[in-house]
């Protein structure tokens, strides 16, 4: 695994660690054997950054091993596209697996396998349509009822097994069944379901196949197959864990220990693939990659590191109890990395013209202006000064009440890397807007040479007029404008809560230096926030992402309300 993601400071061991190691103690298991089990039939989101994060970690701090492995058992469903992508996302976030697999190279186990169930009278060939099957399930208060071909021989069972790998019977038609109990408490013990008929051509086996098995069927035997010592899977498998165990026993096979953790639920966004796939379709957001999204691939275009994201992952840490985070906790994380490792830089995203009456005509200074305070290695570099510049639209009031520290008319205020101002004038439009400040400057208050004794409360950054260099931003708001849009009580849709304002796009005039970043690059615009240039960025038009302001806004209007 990849060295560069570094290990958090040392902290208490959570549960999932605790029972590890006391398997190990009780010689349960010798070794940490890990997987990370994505199925290939989407992009992953955050949710799955904290899956990632957990296997690839606990491998990594206890001198084990973690796999990737593809459940690629639907490929009604399932695209290459999606394979490369997640492997893409793993390796950004820090990771990099000890072995590649897919449950598509053990099919022809897994038949095997089923067969000897078949053998054993443990598994049976059901004729019960879809419908059928549910309706005979029976309840959680109600014990479910057999199916005709309960009873059938495993001679008989063995040959419609065969005659339905030899597609010798429609999509649909018939199912193999594990042959467990129709009167168990949990529902999934009551003959799952483990291989459907469907003629769908597959990712990797292409036509090989018209049987595929079903998930908690390939899952737990790919698990056995790779020597996995530890399957961590989310909570709403704990109730399948049964089965896990009984197929492992049955099969007579290496059998894994399953540990379940509470999945990552965020507020202001949906974890749902079924549902941010809809989001895709329908046209609510531009892509997989929308920076709006909760996608890994989303949250890298918005500027996000796979730091903040890992501190983030291990911030919340893994707890068997169902919670909802707040999506403030991963932006902090961001601001708290993006602060350290980020270069400062002059952006002005509502330009106001500011024009010094008394600047020599024609006269372009350099001033030294720092790159990141954070961090003393970082130097400084050259910003050309000069006559005419803008400021931010709000730096400025004409009228302004007394606690207003920044410009306004028979006010100073001292701009950044430069010069005290003082406004003596303004020009305005036809209908009474400001549309230029009048200015002088005091030629011995430079910064860092400054000989006047003038104090100023006010500070302001700026762009030089005949130097800056036109961008476009993105203006990124949370997708949903309420915590939880999957909660509707009132009846109607996840998409009813999507918020209209959550992306604004803007020109800003920003210093020279900015058109020469490359997409994912990131920078603080001064007083402004962070920000990520973007894939569609060109030479000709550089595109600029707001990755997360500098404070946490939501929370500040939160705590108003």
């Amino acid at each position: 695994m990849n060295d560069s993601a570094n290990e958090p400071e040392a902290r208490p061991l959570n549960f999932v660690e605790t029972a590890i190691q006391e398997d190990l103690a009780a010689g349960r298991f010798t070794t940490v054997q890990t997987r990370f089990p994505p199925e290939p039939n989407g992009y992953l989101h955050i949710g799955h950054a904290k899956a990632i994060c957990l296997n690839f970690g606990l491998a990594r701090r206890m001198n084990g091993k973690c796999n990737l492995r593809f459940d690629d058992t639907n490929p009604s469903k399932e695209e290459t596209e999606y394979v490369d992508a997640i492997m893409d996302d793993v390796r950004w976030l820090g990771f990099e697996w000890d072995s590649l697999h897919y449950a598509s190279d053990y099919f022809e186990q897994l038949y095997d396998w089923a067969e000897k169930l078949i053998v054993d009278s443990k598994a049976y060939v059901c004729d019960l349509t879809p419908e059928q099957t549910r309706e005979y399930r029976g309840t959680i208060t109600e014990a479910g009822k057999p199916s005709p071909g309960r009873d059938r021989t495993p001679e008989e069972n063995l040959e419609l097994f065969r005659g339905m790998r030899a597609g010798k019977f429609p999509d649909g038609s018939k199912t193999l069944r594990a042959k467990i109990d129709m009167a168990s408490p949990n529902l999934n013990l009551r003959d799952p379901v483990m291989y459907r008929i469907s003629r769908a051509h597959h990712h990797r086996t292409g036509d090989t196949w018209c049987i595929y098995p079903m998930y908690d069927w390939a899952h737990g035997q790919s698990d056995s197959i790779e020597g996995i010592s530890f399957s961590i899977c989310t909570l709403e498998f704990e109730n399948h864990r049964p089965l896990y165990d009984w197929f492992c026993k049955s099969l007579e096979i290496h059998h894994p220990r399953q540990i379940e953790f509470a999945r990552l639920n965020m507020t202001y966004t949906v974890m749902s693939k079924r549902k941010l796939l809809q989001l895709v379709n329908e046209g609510h957001v531009s892509g997989w990659d929308d920076p709006r999204m909760p996608t890994i691939c989303g949250l890298r275009r918005r500027g996000f590191t796979p730091e903040s994201i890992r501190d983030f992952c291990d911030d919340i840490g893994v707890a068997k109890f169902i919670s909802m985070i707040d999506t403030g906790r991963l932006e902090n994380a961001l601001r708290k990395h993006l602060n350290k490792v980020a270069p400062r830089r002059n952006a002005v995203l509502d330009p106001l013209k500011l024009t010094i009456t008394n600047w020599p005509e024609g006269k372009v200074e350099m001033v030294e202006a720092i790159n990141n305070p954070e961090d003393a290695t970082a130097g400084t570099r050259q910003l050309p000064f000069s006559g005419s510049l803008y400021i931010e639209q709000d730096d400025f009031q004409e009228e302004a009440p007394k606690k207003f520290f920044r410009l306004k008319k028979g006010g100073a205020v001292r701009l950044r890397y430069g010069y005290i101002l003082d406004c003596h004038d303004v020009v305005k439009d036809d209908a009474g807007n400001v549309i230029e400040v009048l200015c002088t400057y005091d030629p011995e208050t430079k910064s860092g040479a400054d000989t006047s004794g003038r104090k100023v409360k006010g500070t302001i950054h700026w762009v030089s007029a005949p130097h800056a260099k036109e961008i476009e931003v993105r203006q990124y708001d949370r997708l949903f404008k309420v915590e939880n849009p999957e909660k509707n009580d009132a009846g109607g849709s996840f998409l009813d809560h999507l918020n209209e304002d959550s992306l604004k796009t803007i020109t800003a005039m920003v210093e020279p230096s900015l058109v020469e970043l490359k997409p994912e690059d990131r920078v603080q615009f001064e007083r402004k926030g962070y920000f990520c240039v973007d894939k569609d960025s060109t030479a000709d038009k550089p595109v600029f992402n707001q990755i997360v302001g500098l404070r946490d806004s939501w929370a500040k209007a939160k705590a108003k309300g």
